[in-house]
């Protein structure tokens, strides 16, 4: 379904559509067009995109076209999903360690809806971080590791 969203090839691609994109979250779906796990969360969003038009605009990027975000954003599992309003990089308390972005899929359509009209009223409300609206139980959990170099 990864067919059905709007693609960003580069960094001057996503640097513009960041700046550009306004009173609407931005949604920034980061991973390969050919990961399970990314087909599943493109089926999700291109489901969604049409209902949320008024609140949110869905790109996809290849984390191999944009290595500079990767390693800015500490992309290190996929798919990664990231919010942005304005500009602003939008955080989510999704109950772990990483309030930056979403990692892995969303169980349901349900959910991501649910979390594009948390953060649109936040941001609306001139806030950067929200609650999670997500069930615990629904929220991937993983272990941050920190290299010293």
């Amino acid at each position: 379904m990864s067919f059905l969203l709007s693609k960003l090839s580069d960094k001057k691609g996503v640097d513009e559509v960041i700046k550009s994109t306004e009173d609407i979250i931005l949604v920034l779906r980061f991973g390969r067009e050919h990961d399970s796990t990314c087909l599943q969360l493109d089926d999700i969003l291109a489901k969604c995109e049409a209902e949320l038009s008024k609140m949110a605009k869905i790109y996809t990027v290849e984390i191999d076209s944009v290595p500079v975000y990767c390693r800015y954003f500490d992309i290190t599992l996929i798919p990664a999903t990231i919010f942005f309003f304005n500009g602003q990089h939008m955080k989510v308390d999704w109950g772990t360690p990483d309030h930056t972005k979403f990692i892995g899929s969303f169980c349901s359509k349900q959910d991501f809806i649910d979390v594009i009209e948390t953060l649109y009223r936040g941001a609306m409300r001139g806030k950067v971080m929200v609650p999670s609206p997500l069930d615990p139980a629904s929220i991937p959990k993983y272990d941050l590791l920190f290299k010293d170099i």
